[in-house]
């Protein structure tokens, strides 16, 4: 399906009216790490089904509200609730929040979610902060004809996370003492969760944790010139590492106790921004 620079613009257009001047900063929060959108204040909450030729979320965790307001002094649009290719999107439609944050103005995107971890020196509560990914399964979210007031047909993603961001997020850490990791995330197009032996091919090819989002929403941003902050919650040890199953339930009890240390980091990052 191809859509026009006008379909995106539409969707800005409305979000425009309703939020005034534009906003520099964007955030996309993942599963059970929704808190942080509750924490900003004088918020202006639309519904995605209330804005046109966006998306509906179909996740149970997942918000799905657009929030603009304050974080700290910083104003920041952050989406609770993300879209995903397991949800029946099409990789091409999965570029429509993107493509209309940067039309609201957005520089900067910060992009959190649970991952399992599949690098052993990872344990449920780390973070890790995603210096590059491996997306080996579907289209890319800018296949088709491209729109040039977005970006180039053709365009360089070996600085897809922003080294610059990664490094203040460090500095952060070390000042907060919040401990990061750092590493490759691997994409899996879900929404069962991955095989054991799956989870072994993703080591060998040097992956260090696994989800199901992210990917899609970072190449987008590298198209658009939007700089990307990605930061993986790690929620459980991937298949096969423990004997254990992998749960929903685990995932969303891991977020419950890390969901401060992550709110308290990404707050002190827009900070110093």
């Amino acid at each position: 399906m191809r859509y026009a620079y006008g379909y995106y613009k539409k969707a800005a257009d409305y979000i425009k009216e309703r939020i005034g001047e534009e906003v520099q900063f964007g955030l996309i929060l993942g599963s059970s790490l929704g808190g942080l959108a509750e924490k900003i204040k004088d918020p202006v909450v639309i519904d995605y089904k209330e804005i046109p030729n966006f998306l509906l979320s179909t996740v149970e965790s997942h918000a799905g509200k657009l929030i603009v307001g304050n974080l700290g002094e910083k104003r920041v649009i952050c989406m609770s609730g993300r879209f995903h290719h397991y949800e029946g999107y099409e990789f091409e439609r999965l570029a429509i929040p993107i493509r209309v944050f940067r039309l609201l103005g957005v520089e900067t995107l910060i992009l959190t979610n649970a991952a399992g971890a599949i690098n052993r020196d990872m344990a449920p509560g780390d973070i890790m902060l995603i210096n590059d990914h491996i997306k080996l399964q579907g289209q890319s979210p800018v296949r088709g004809q491209n729109i040039p007031e977005f970006g180039p047909r053709f365009f360089d993603v070996s600085d897809m996370y922003t080294r610059d961001l990664r490094d203040l997020a460090k500095r952060v850490g070390e000042k907060e003492s919040i401990e990061l990791k750092e590493g490759v995330y691997f994409y899996a197009s879900g929404p069962q969760f991955e095989t054991p032996a799956e989870i072994r091919a993703m080591r060998i090819l040097g992956g260090d944790a696994v989800g199901m989002s992210t990917v899609t929403e970072a190449i987008t941003a590298a198209h658009c010139g939007i700089k990307v902050l990605g930061i993986s919650l790690i929620s459980n040890m991937a298949a096969g590492i423990t004997g254990d199953p992998v749960t929903t339930q685990e995932v969303n009890e891991v977020g419950e106790k890390s969901e401060e240390k992550v709110e308290r980091l990404i707050k002190q990052i827009i900070k110093e921004i």
